[in-house]
């Protein structure tokens, strides 16, 4: 071989290698830059850090279950598909189903234990406005039928049962139930199902629902039926006020629940507490009990900030509610209860009322006449005593006080202190209206009825009482968790 033919020779072997070095490195970063499926992924990671009760091992995006965030494309089977593909991971540190920057149209998706739903702050879950996207389910057995209807009711939006250690949360994405299709059927009379919830987990135990917010349900917005050990924590809940049903939490037949730091305007209660209805709830008899409610903010010019009942016939025990507000609200706490709903509603203690513009600050009545059916017992009394509040300061308030028991049922342990109310200028001329009812009042102006003229106990020691034992609920502490997704 002449020197010329070896230069060649050589030059081509650098070449070729060259070449072949070129390749590798493009086949490499094109393998870095796509997914298993062809669709290119950004090499950019985005952390991602918040407070749960437990923190997860595993994590995967909608968009590797096909999601897409147009607000068009239906996405309720790739909610499912990814749920059901990260329950594989239950035993093995748990999952978490990031949901990123969109608007994400779906029906109705059940959720898994040990699991997590992560909305990013600009993701929003938009309900599918089409009724086959919503499976009929039977009615709660606690309440015999459905509240719109005498039949079942659609699954709720987010759904779950049966599960344990479950989280909803995000850096406060959005749940947007659309609900004025569903809220236009209501008032036409055209559902033969009860409207769906936008969240409702039944018989689960260990449930966080935190720093997300919840727009227009179809109805109510949070529902935790059956259920123990529940934080809800930093909720938002929007709805216009003349929405039906919009109630924005309703825990029902629930032990241990804590819910504190949310904002709502609703077209009902901003927190409903329930336990069944009639002989149904009756016979079901599991009650809510142990509830702490703490730091709301509430408007609702139609309805309490907070209710209890009139669906208690289970029976509510051992509610603490502190540093409540409320702005244009009917009444601060209300008790709903009638003739035929059986059970108790006792020892209530609330401190800290701080109203503006209200139409009642006390507000009760055993003449609350819905019922499930004709069928109800006649015989079924319900209990109401022990309910304290203390603490109070109201201003622009049509009438302080409307208390209403049951002739031969009378509502007794009722005790305020340290209540100063504020009258509007066109006040209803009977300041306080009762009757049924025996209680005692201290500090209290304008002063009370005469049926809250009973002698103070000594335990009262200038205020009604509130509990200083710390709540099982109380004990429970989030833990940060840190994690990166893929942008």
């Amino acid at each position: 071989m002449d020197k010329q033919t070896h230069h060649f020779a050589f030059n081509t072997k650098e070449t070729m290698k060259n070449i072949l070095l070129c390749i590798v490195t493009i086949i490499t970063l094109s393998f870095l830059t796509t997914n298993a499926q062809g669709r290119k992924v950004s090499q950019s990671y985005e952390t991602y850090e918040y407070t749960a009760i437990t923190c997860r091992s595993h994590s995967a995006s909608i968009t590797d279950f096909g999601g897409v965030g147009d607000g068009k494309t239906l996405n309720t089977k790739a909610f499912q598909s990814a749920v059901d593909h990260l329950s594989q991971y239950s035993s093995d540190g748990g999952a978490q189903l990031f949901v990123p920057a969109g608007k994400w149209l779906t029906g109705s998706f059940s959720l898994t234990s040990h699991f997590t739903l992560f909305l990013h702050k600009d993701a929003t879950l938009l309900a599918a406005q089409d009724l086959e996207e919503y499976p009929v389910l039977k009615a709660l057995p606690s309440y015999g039928r459905g509240r719109d209807a005498a039949g079942g009711r659609f699954a709720s939006l987010v759904f779950g049962t049966n599960l344990s250690d479950v989280i909803i949360t995000g850096n406060n994405g959005t749940i947007d139930g659309q609900g004025s299709f569903w809220w236009q059927k209501f008032h036409g009379g055209k559902l033969k199902y009860t409207r769906p919830y936008l969240i409702e987990l039944m018989f689960s135990d260990t449930i966080q629902i935190s720093n997300i917010t919840l727009i227009d349900s179809p109805s109510w917005n949070i529902h935790p039926v059956y259920s123990s050990n529940i934080l809800v924590k930093g909720v938002t809940i929007i709805a216009p006020v003349k929405s039906p049903n919009t109630d924005g939490i309703n825990p029902d037949s629930c032990t241990n629940t804590r819910i504190e730091d949310c904002y709502i305007i609703s077209g009902d209660d901003c927190v409903a507490v329930k336990s069944g209805w009639d002989e149904y709830g009756i016979a079901f008899g599991m009650p809510t009990k142990h509830l702490i409610i703490r730091r709301l903010t509430c408007v609702s010019p139609y309805s309490a900030a907070i209710a209890l009942g009139s669906e208690m016939s289970g029976g509510i025990e051992d509610v603490r509610a502190e540093d409540i507000t409320a702005y244009q609200t009917e009444s601060g706490v209300r008790i709903k209860t009638a003739v035929g709903r059986g059970a108790f509603v006792r020892n209530v203690y609330v401190r800290g009322m701080s109203l503006h513009t209200m139409k009642w600050v006390f507000w009760m009545t055993g003449n609350y006449k819905a019922h499930a059916d004709s069928h109800y017992d006649p015989h079924a009394l319900p209990e109401i005593t022990g309910i304290n509040y203390r603490d109070i300061v109201a201003e622009n308030v049509s009438m302080a006080g409307r208390l209403e028991g049951i002739s031969g049922d009378p509502f007794t342990g009722i005790c305020i202190s340290n209540a100063t109310i504020s009258m509007a200028v066109k006040h209803k001329k009977a300041i306080w209206m009762c009757s049924d009812v025996e209680g005692v009042t201290s500090g209290v102006d304008p002063k009370p009825c005469d049926l809250l003229d009973g002698k103070q106990s000594e335990k009262m020691d200038g205020g009604c009482e509130f509990p200083s034992d710390v709540l099982e609920i109380d004990n429970v502490e989030l833990k940060s968790c840190s994690y990166q997704n893929v942008t």
